[in-house]
């Protein structure tokens, strides 16, 4: 079983707490979408995906080196994460050529340049340069479960040794928060895929891909069974 770590905090001497820094980053970056509709989305998306949450996450990634956002869609955390971490470079990647140029045209209102995006498919996922860490945030239940394994096993040759790969997704247990999480899923895309992964199964694959695995508790206050997968490639 992997060792699950209780809603961790950086210590105040290796990483200070993001505050208001992070409230400022999410605010620049809700302003950066021109379309209206985009911008209400990338509003609600902070909303359920808050900055506690990017925060947890946040404090695994590398300070410096280059990062892969894997399916960053319309490019809202990897926007976030390289205002907060400036001397890291982060490469972003989605299928949506719509997405990924609002996400280019967000950046460059912005102003951040260590951020890059293109039009790529996880599902087809080829790992063409060494990374020094990797994010995939509520991506996993939103693809074929026949490619979730070989996407994993190539960040895992794709990474660096030690680097971090982590994996935030939806547990199906309680039943109860698997239906709300379904439900907000089915009306934010009618027409994806949703396979969400038993907490074990999916901590097993990523320890038989090569990662160290461990969880990372993240309690809301929404109804939303959250389970982070922090993994270490050995």
């Amino acid at each position: 079983m992997p060792e699950t770590v209780s809603s961790p905090r950086p210590s105040s001497t290796t990483r200070p707490r993001v505050g208001l820094a992070g409230k400022k980053a999410i605010a620049r970056v809700i302003s950066a979408y021109d379309h209206p509709v985009v911008r209400a989305y990338a509003w609600g998306r902070f909303q359920i995906f808050r900055q506690r949450f990017l925060d947890e996450i946040g404090q695994y990634l590398p300070e410096r080196g280059v990062a892969l956002d894997v399916g960053c869609g319309f490019g809202l955390f990897a926007l976030y994460y390289a205002q907060i971490h400036p001397d890291l470079e982060i490469h972003g990647f989605d299928l949506s050529e719509k997405r990924i140029e609002m996400a280019q045209r967000a950046a460059q209102k912005l102003g951040v340049t260590n951020v890059t995006f293109r039009v790529d498919d996880a599902r087809k996922l080829k790992a063409d340069a060494r990374y020094d860490g990797a994010y995939l945030l509520d991506i996993v239940h939103h693809v074929p479960e026949e490619t979730v394994a070989p996407m994993i096993a190539e960040l895992h040759r794709g990474l660096a040794p030690g680097a971090p790969l982590l994996v935030k997704d939806l547990d199906t247990s309680p039943a109860w928060q698997r239906v709300f999480a379904h439900g907000l899923d089915l009306a934010m895309s009618p027409t994806s895929p949703v396979r969400y992964w038993p907490n074990d199964e999916l901590a097993g694959l990523l320890a038989r891909s090569g990662f160290d695995v461990k969880q990372h508790a993240m309690v809301d206050y929404l109804p939303y069974p959250h389970v982070l997968y922090v993994c270490t490639r050995q």
